[in-house]
């Protein structure tokens, strides 16, 4: 199993030493989010510090980017770091799509395969030399000349997972992609029997095998060096399935368990902002659907049996103690 962790990015002057520091650690990668900053400049710094360091956008927004700049900045990662970028990307929700980045908005599962296809499109034209004609509904992309062609990369072109919710975007990634991230609102009831069927389906109708495809996340990690830190990581695991529970997109988690009735109570209580209340519906059974809880001493075990031989890659925090880190990589 691949552990990774989140890199500091809100100072790009301390991206540097973070990563070593990660990497001397014995993570197996970092990754990035796009929220108060960009997603890729952090590992472009990170790609030109560390030697081994697996680094990944978790996610990068594609919408508000052609797929041309996403290829640009994914190729210029992919050649500092010799080969270690995985382009991580998801559509977000309409909401920002809209109002925060003035883009427009359509089904976002057949635009994201156009996306996809379309990277690959450019990418074969700068690492075949093949002629660059991508025409889909959403992107077409014709016009490439030498003086916009980047230097050959000799390392392979950029990995491609999404992020994926719905059974859409699942066969989606499936079928086009490296790779899928799961979301943390996911039980271990939903992963063996909603998620991972459909994904070997998708596989399956692609020609691919399990072997082919990485899965990352899939649920919450408690874990902390001692009682205290693991019960604040556990009620901010609560806080989330509140929030992310009151969504009608992630219904059919709740749905598998029976929890239909929690999720319209909690979606009429965000109607009326009654965000801490929101908090204290979600008992510590339900807590424990979501996350593996445990001290650093005590984890692995967990671990082991939430995620093993379902996920490839999960999260642990920065200061998770390294004969952990080597045991976890182990499962």
């Amino acid at each position: 199993m691949k552990i990774n962790t989140s890199l500091p990015a809100h100072d790009l002057n301390a991206v540097g030493p973070a990563a070593k520091a990660i990497e001397a650690r014995g993570f197996t990668g970092v990754s990035t989010q796009e929220n108060r900053q960009d997603a890729f400049l952090p590992l472009a710094v990170a790609a030109t510090q560390t030697e081994s360091l697996e680094l990944r956008t978790n996610i990068a927004i594609a919408f508000a980017r052609s797929p041309m700049v996403a290829a640009n900045m994914s190729w210029d990662i992919q050649r500092a770091s010799k080969g270690r970028f995985t382009l991580g990307i998801g559509s977000q929700v309409k909401g920002h799509n809209v109002r925060r980045f003035s883009v427009p908005w359509s089904p976002p599962a057949p635009r994201m395969r156009e996306y996809v296809q379309a990277l690959r499109s450019i990418w074969d034209c700068w690492a075949k030399g093949t002629k660059l004609d991508y025409q889909g509904e959403h992107y077409q992309f014709s016009l490439m000349t030498p003086n916009f062609t980047p230097e050959p990369c000799e390392h392979g072109t950029p990995k491609v997972q999404i992020a994926a919710v719905g059974p859409m975007m699942m066969k989606v990634a499936a079928e086009e992609c490296d790779g899928v991230m799961l979301h943390a609102f996911c039980t271990g009831k939903y992963l063996e029997e909603v998620i991972l069927p459909r994904l070997d389906n998708g596989l399956e109708a692609s020609g691919r095998s399990r072997a082919d495809f990485e899965i990352s996340g899939g649920g919450f990690v408690a874990a902390g060096a001692d009682d205290e830190a693991v019960s604040k990581v556990f009620e901010w695991v609560r806080m989330r399935v509140g929030f992310y529970g009151s969504t009608p997109s992630y219904w059919p988690v709740f749905e598998q368990h029976g929890w239909e009735d929690l999720g319209h109570k909690l979606n009429d209580m965000s109607k009326k902002g009654q965000w801490e209340q929101m908090t204290q519906e979600i008992s510590d059974d339900i807590v424990h659907e979501f996350c593996a809880v445990g001290r650093f001493d005590q984890i692995a075990d967990k671990i082991r049996q939430r995620f093993g031989g379902r996920v490839d890659v999960i999260a642990m925090p920065e200061n998770t103690p390294k004969d952990l880190l080597q045991e976890l990589q182990r499962v």
